[in-house]
């Protein structure tokens, strides 16, 4: 693949900013309190990165369910991510990047279009995810279910999603107004969105989670954004 060939060009989303209300005040502590957002405008990818597009870029897939290139690509920890993103802006010259937390939930929510469902796309989570009871027990080919009003696919299910934040139960008593990024450190990693063993409440849009970035988990992996 020569320079300038991009392979997500077609694949992005286009998410006009705005204002929205992020976190609930009626579920988990870390969770809380609400508290209003503006975001800027960015793109994102309708789709979770394969193991096709990993094989692309990094030329071997690391996922431990490799019989499925069109499945979300798993097994992966931070600074695998990490380096697949910098070959990925050195070939496109672009600069493509992981979601904030903010910017991951805005775009679940559908954004200017939102209409305050539950799960990304639906109130029914069987429409729009792959999550514990229904995957049988493992990831599936990505834009297999419905996708939510921005015809962004999975953001509740398939597979957790890292994002840029560092993980903090604090974070949103904290947060900036404008484009928030999180704590400038910590241990943990946020991820958002459920996966395939997930149960219902923590697949919804508003759910928490973390990971440790050293690790690599069968049930995490990433989205790209870019501005």
């Amino acid at each position: 693949m020569t320079k300038k060939e991009d392979p997500f060009a077609q694949k992005m989303i286009f998410v006009k900013g705005g204002s929205f209300n992020m976190g609930s005040n009626i579920d988990r502590d870390e969770e809380k309190p609400i508290h209003h957002v503006s975001i800027s405008d960015f793109y994102i990818c309708k789709i979770e990165v394969t193991q096709q597009d990993w094989k692309m870029i990094m030329g071997k897939n690391p996922s431990y369910y490799s019989d499925c290139e069109r499945c979300p690509v798993e097994n992966i920890n931070l600074d695998d991510i990490n380096a697949f993103i910098l070959r990925l802006n050195q070939i496109a010259e672009k600069k493509y990047r992981l979601p904030t937390e903010a910017e991951w939930e805005y775009a679940a929510l559908g954004g200017i279009y939102s209409k305050g469902y539950l799960y990304a796309g639906s109130n029914n989570i069987s429409a729009v995810c792959w999550y514990r009871d229904n995957s049988g027990d493992r990831p599936h080919e990505v834009a297999t279910k419905d996708p939510n009003e921005l015809g962004i696919y999975d953001m509740c299910g398939n597979i957790g999603e890292y994002c840029q934040d560092w993980y903090s139960d604090e974070s949103y008593s904290k947060s900036e107004a404008i484009n928030p990024k999180g704590p400038i450190s910590g241990i943990n990693k946020v991820v958002r969105g459920g996966n395939w063993i997930t149960p219902p409440y923590p697949s919804r849009i508003k759910a928490r989670s973390a990971t440790n970035p050293k690790q690599r988990n069968l049930n995490d992996g990433f989205r790209l954004v870019r501005d």
